[in-house]
């Protein structure tokens, strides 16, 4: 596992924090408030996806394509959207890193969209396990009955999880 580096921390302006919340609007809509704070600062690491600190603590990130909370985001403040449900037996394998299989899907809200991310959470208490990239659409994600349906994004012990600020 390779290590993230910290070059740079600074604060953005409130224009640019406006941006950023607008974009997280986008993909989890009126849950994005949860991230509102006073002061956000960007964090220039040597990872490909740019991190941004909330209340001094890494709860977003960003790609050119979306903003999306990281794990420690999604279980700070949890948010209904963008869900993918696994069952107990998928639980082991998604907190070490696997890509989610089919099989182990319970359910997935509505505004899953391919090439987007989502959290998957456990069956039991909804606690988020990680992060992915969908690969379908809800309904077609529902349809199918086998293969791989979302591809790891991002889970606890990961490089961003481990990361030192």
């Amino acid at each position: 596992m390779k290590k993230i580096v910290v070059k740079k921390r600074h604060s953005i302006r409130r224009s640019q924090a406006q941006d950023l919340l607008a974009r997280l609007t986008e993909q989890i809509g009126p849950s994005a408030n949860l991230f509102h704070a006073e002061m956000i600062e960007v964090l220039e690491t040597t990872a490909n996806v740019s991190l941004f600190m909330v209340n001094k603590k890494p709860l977003l990130m960003a790609t050119e394509a979306w903003v999306f909370p990281t794990l420690k985001g999604a279980v700070q403040c949890p948010f209904p959207e963008r869900r993918v449900v696994v069952d107990a037996g998928a639980i082991p394998y998604v907190v070490n890193g696997a890509d989610i299989m089919r099989p182990g899907i319970v359910s997935v809200t509505d505004d899953v969209k391919a090439n987007a991310p989502v959290q998957i959470v456990d069956e039991r208490h909804g606690k988020p396990l990680a992060i992915g990239i969908s690969l379908f659409d809800a309904p077609d994600l529902r349809a199918s009955t086998a293969g791989k349906m979302v591809k790891k994004f991002h889970h606890v012990g990961d490089e961003i999880w481990s990361m030192e600020i």
